[in-house]
């Protein structure tokens, strides 16, 4: 048996048109897997489709999803499953992050941000872990972040870390109450990782020189990149780690071990 080929299963990616969840879809189709990205939009849907295409000669679906709306989520497995025949491996990618300091904090946004960060991915998990439960099979892969384990040194991730946290310890629960239908729950927990949407903001803030100086707070001496994150998660997703459950794996870099 091969222990990390994934021939046969069906994925679903929430967030597959972001910067780290398009890499994880890429990843999961390499590994042999059908996969489905979904996401609230269609654009940014359809260049991550041709992306995925180009890049590996395989085609993916696509499905338009509010991930905040539970009526949404619903139809979601719904139409994956009608279309997939099953689903065998939901990933979490979703997720919101605007920055206030704590005393000034929008907490419009606060609560924003735990609706699509936290209710979003229970949402996901909830309806897809049950039809995973009627097939007596499934592995959830939520993506979380070294955020969920260690703060930051400066301000503005009063939420975020609060939502990755939360997320953490859901992703830790949902693995207590699933495990005995043989579903696998776990999260990724990257480090600062330079996306597509953040390669502008580098650009701001100095290039080069912030990522030297994001790569110096690694033991690894590199800024993370959204393909660091597929390997954790192809082994999340495979036989290989069929009896690992409710843990958080950190491509970090080692930050975690330092900060």
């Amino acid at each position: 048996m091969d222990l990390f080929d994934l021939t046969g299963k069906n994925a679903v990616v929430i967030g597959g048109a972001g910067g780290i969840g398009e890499a994880l879809a890429r990843g999961l189709v390499e590994a042999g897997a059908g996969v489905a990205i979904a996401s609230r939009n269609e654009e940014s849907l359809k260049r991550a489709q041709k992306d995925i295409q180009e890049k590996t000669g395989k085609s993916v679906r696509y499905y338009i999803v509010d991930a905040s709306d539970e009526s949404s989520v619903v139809a979601l497995v719904s139409v994956t499953v009608k279309d997939m025949g099953r689903v065998d491996i939901l990933v979490n990618a979703l997720g919101l992050n605007k920055k206030f300091p704590a005393e000034d904090f929008n907490m419009d946004v606060f609560n924003q941000m735990l609706k699509i960060n936290v209710t979003g991915v229970m949402m996901a998990c909830k309806h897809f872990g049950r039809h995973m439960i009627k097939n007596g099979y499934g592995k959830i892969i939520n993506l979380s972040s070294v955020r969920g384990k260690i703060a930051t040194k400066g301000a503005g991730n009063a939420a975020y870390c609060s939502t990755k946290g939360a997320v953490d310890m859901m992703t830790r629960q949902l693995a207590s109450e699933f495990g005995p239908h043989g579903i696998t729950v776990n999260a990724i927990g990257p480090t600062i990782t330079e996306t597509p949407m953040m390669t502008e903001i580098i650009k701001q803030r100095g290039g080069d020189e912030y990522r030297k100086a994001q790569a110096q707070g690694l033991p690894m001496r590199k800024m993370a990149v959204p393909e660091d994150c597929i390997g954790s998660v192809i082994f999340l997703a495979a036989p290989a780690s069929d009896f690992v459950t409710g843990n958080i794996v950190y491509p970090d870099g080692g930050l975690t071990c330092v900060g």
